[in-house]
């Protein structure tokens, strides 16, 4: 019976992984859509992000 609990649990994260996904997909499309921010300044604080993360 806990595995049939883990299995719905991991299959919620799953779905809310995804929403928050397209979210932020969204926001960040409007954003350059809007020309309030450019891909190339996306992708570096990107990379920032991802070194300041790594330390």
């Amino acid at each position: 019976m806990n595995e049939i609990k883990y299995l719905l649990e991991i299959a919620d994260l799953k779905d809310t992984e995804y929403k928050n996904t397209l979210a932020i997909t969204s926001l960040i499309e409007l954003l350059i859509e809007k020309g309030i921010i450019s891909q190339s300044e996306i992708a570096k604080k990107s990379h920032e992000i991802k070194i300041k993360t790594a330390q």
